[in-house]
């Protein structure tokens, strides 16, 4: 019979077996499932909120560096603006200048062309008076008389505008 005692089932201890396995589970669900649970739940929400901030500082960097794209994109096409006007202004301020530049040089050249006739034209009255008064002088040591004036500076006239008529020719 001692065989069979160490083969038997004894339904008491079963129950006892099965009594403090409930005990212990229940033990265990109290003070550690409960616990580290809550523990396991407070370390997820705080992972969670590291990454939503995560997200939002992503996001923002995102919104940063698009702003910044913009604003260089903008301050690009301005910097272009600012170039071409600069670039209009002294073109316009060039043509000006140039133009007025070139007024002066006109302005100048017809004042040297109204000097210069004037200049000649004293220069040929001066030369009629000392013609006419060498011309008096030769014609009446030649004539042996007086000459009229008027009669004279008649024939010197015509002498000299048929010597400006052959310089004309000739040029």
């Amino acid at each position: 019979m001692e065989a069979q005692n160490i083969i038997s089932i004894n339904i008491w201890q079963i129950v006892i077996s099965l009594a403090n396995l409930v005990i212990l589970f229940l033990i265990l669900r109290r003070f550690l499932f409960k616990p580290v649970q809550k523990v396991l739940k407070e370390r997820q929400s705080a992972i969670d909120d590291r990454y939503a901030k995560a997200d939002e500082a992503v996001r923002n960097a995102e919104n940063s560096k698009a702003a910044w794209q913009m604003k260089m994109d903008n301050a690009d096409e301005e910097a272009r603006e600012l170039v071409k006007k600069a670039a209009d202004s002294a073109e316009r301020s060039s043509d000006a200048l140039l133009q007025e530049a070139k007024n002066r040089a006109g302005a100048i050249v017809s004042q040297a062309r109204e000097e210069a006739r004037l200049e000649r034209r004293k220069a040929e009255e001066g030369i009629r008076g000392e013609l006419a008064g060498l011309s008096t002088e030769l014609a009446s040591k030649l004539l042996g008389r007086e000459v009229n004036d008027a009669d004279h500076r008649g024939l010197i006239d015509d002498f000299i505008n048929e010597l400006g008529e052959e310089d004309e020719q000739h040029q």
